[in-house]
């Protein structure tokens, strides 16, 4: 996998980790198998033959029965290497490509150095988490990013590596729901999401993605990354009158294609800043 814009990837494992290594270990599992069973029926070609025959009726040809069994090697073969592609494939998507989108999707917001706060919908891992927070660090930004997830360890976990990115003082973390954000209208400079609304029901992910909609500032930029879902969700977005809604061009992940998709909330009638639903000056209530 090699690096990843000054990053390689075995730092990126190192602390993130992987979050499919039991499909990584299934994958490549499997692909021993396959590939055990093509040696084994290449090494031992005439023990196959023999095997063959003592299955199948005495009146069928050896050369039938040698197609067979090279037929046999073959399709094994071909289904070790299938398995070890698809096994580099979802290990890469998971670490690497990630790491990679995540600042592809930092880089969508035109200007941080006015950004001071920003929200991660479905921080998981927390890759997507700290590539913002670096980038505020970067800027000497004052602000803080919430990374948001669904389970309270995990969520803990994403602070911890932010620890070792060392930007944990730019970093909340909490346990919420992306479908019922527990954020005040209008609250956040900027909102990002990776993959955290693609599982859902369809009703449910246009839920959430209102609720991104819903607690992003007049002005302000909200960027999602998913497998699938960017034509829908650019789609949805526009129904929603958002401004300058771009969907990037297709991107490989987990075999599957995705887009980056960008938009801008529109500017309305400025009203006061809507006060959040916690008041700790440094985001600490009810926080991981």
């Amino acid at each position: 996998m090699g690096k990843t814009g000054d990053r390689d990837w075995m730092q990126i494992y190192a602390i993130y980790g992987t979050d499919r290594w039991q499909t990584v270990a299934f994958l490549a599992l499997h692909a021993t198998l396959f590939a055990a069973i093509a040696l084994l029926l290449l090494l031992r070609f005439p023990s196959s033959l023999a095997l063959l025959r003592s299955l199948l009726p005495a009146a069928v040809p050896l050369t039938a029965l040698r197609f067979l069994a090279g037929l046999a090697g073959s399709t094994a073969a071909l289904s070790a290497l299938c398995l070890l592609y698809a096994a580099g494939s979802v290990l890469h998507s998971s670490l690497a490509l990630r790491w990679e989108m995540a600042q592809r999707m930092v880089a969508a917001v035109p200007d941080w150095s006015a950004v001071r706060t920003a929200l991660d919908v479905g921080c998981g891992r927390g890759i997507l988490l700290n590539a913002v927070a670096m980038q505020m660090k970067k800027e000497g930004s004052g602000g803080r990013v919430v990374g948001l997830d669904r389970r309270r360890e995990t969520a803990v976990e994403a602070l911890r590596r932010a620890g070792a990115e060392g930007v944990q003082e730019y970093v909340t973390c909490r346990e919420g729901d992306a479908r019922r954000l527990p954020f005040a209208d209008g609250y956040f400079d900027v909102v990002v999401s990776a993959s955290g609304l693609g599982a859902a029901a369809a009703e449910e992910r246009g839920r959430g993605l209102a609720e991104m909609v819903r607690v992003l500032k007049p002005g302000g930029v909200g960027v999602v990354w998913d497998l699938l879902r960017g034509s829908e969700y650019a789609q949805r977005l526009r129904e929603m009158r958002m401004e300058t809604v771009r969907l990037s061009d297709p991107v490989t992940a987990y075999m599957l294609g995705s887009h980056i998709v960008s938009f801008r909330k529109p500017m309305e009638q400025q009203q006061p800043l809507p006060q959040p639903l916690f008041h700790d000056p440094h985001w600490a209530a009810d926080m991981c």
